[in-house]
């Protein structure tokens, strides 16, 4: 048997080759061979992951580079892109728990980390990343007040980032990060905080002038002591106010006096004051 198919195949011809290269069926057999071995080779790019699914039954993920599937049919790739994407959540009405209505949106940034749960467990995975992020957005905001949702936006955004990748890891989804970009009030609220505000800086500004007025009037207190101690500092301050006065071009006139007149005046006037009479007794 294996005589005869080297006599019919593989035995040289007329021309010394093989007479199976003689024959048109075969090279008709080869180029097709070849036809499908060519055919069957994809190219996936580095930032892609091909699904090869065979019959629509998932086989493997082939990617990054050249990879080759069973062709007609048999197998198909699909491929997904696993680079950072960025969507943003439309702007959205919510009720903050005081009953504030506001308007926000905000910016969400995640990659496909797992492309086979990405593509099997969803449909539309980029959409269904917005709605969880809508929804959360929502939930979160209506869980605070307008104080924090407008004084606190890092840590709110990292608790919406939380709670979106909690429910995004099963469809092989990873949040990167969550920003709330903008965020409206009502007009009337926002006079109502500018108010507040005023107020605030006006409280600030009272207090901090009573606490100099206080240590100025402690430090006054103070060097009167001092002076008191020592009568000489006192004839200083004066000559000291008078050099101040001077240096100014006033027409004012200062006549000093020395501080013994004053005190004759003051006991000179202890002495011309009436003195109390005594208390009547009741046998008068």
């Amino acid at each position: 048997m294996f005589q005869a198919f080297y006599q019919a195949f593989l035995a040289p011809g007329d021309n010394g080759l093989p007479r199976i290269l003689m024959m048109p069926s075969f090279w008709i057999g080869f180029g097709i061979f070849c036809f499908i071995i060519v055919s069957g080779f994809r190219i996936a790019q580095q930032y892609e992951r091909a699904l090869v699914f065979r019959f629509g039954a998932y086989k493997r993920t082939s990617g990054p580079g050249l990879f080759w599937i069973i062709p007609f049919g048999i197998e198909y790739a699909r491929k997904v892109d696993i680079r950072v994407l960025t969507d943003g959540v439309e702007k959205q009405e919510a009720m903050t728990r005081d009953s504030v209505p506001i308007q926000v949106n905000a910016v969400i940034w995640y990659r496909i980390v797992k492309p086979n749960l990405a593509v099997i467990e969803v449909q539309d995975v980029r959409d269904a990343v917005i709605q969880v992020a809508l929804t959360t957005l929502r939930n979160v905001i209506g869980a605070h007040p307008l104080d924090d949702v407008l004084r606190e936006r890092e840590k709110m955004a990292e608790l919406i980032k939380t709670r979106v990748d909690q429910v995004t890891e099963a469809w092989g989804v990873e949040v990167q990060n969550v920003e709330m970009k903008n965020i409206e009030i009502p007009q009337s609220m926002q006079r109502a905080m500018a108010q507040e505000a005023e107020a605030q800086r006006e409280k600030r500004a009272r207090i901090i002038k009573a606490s100099a007025e206080f240590e100025a009037a402690k430090l006054l207190q103070e060097a009167g002591h001092e002076i008191m101690r020592t009568p000489a500092s006192l004839e200083l301050r004066r000559m000291q106010m008078l050099t101040e006065i001077g240096a100014e071009q006033n027409t004012m006139t200062v006549v000093m006096m020395p501080s013994e007149f004053v005190e004759a005046a003051k006991a000179i006037g202890t002495m011309a004051a009436p003195k109390p009479l005594p208390p009547k007794t009741e046998g008068n």
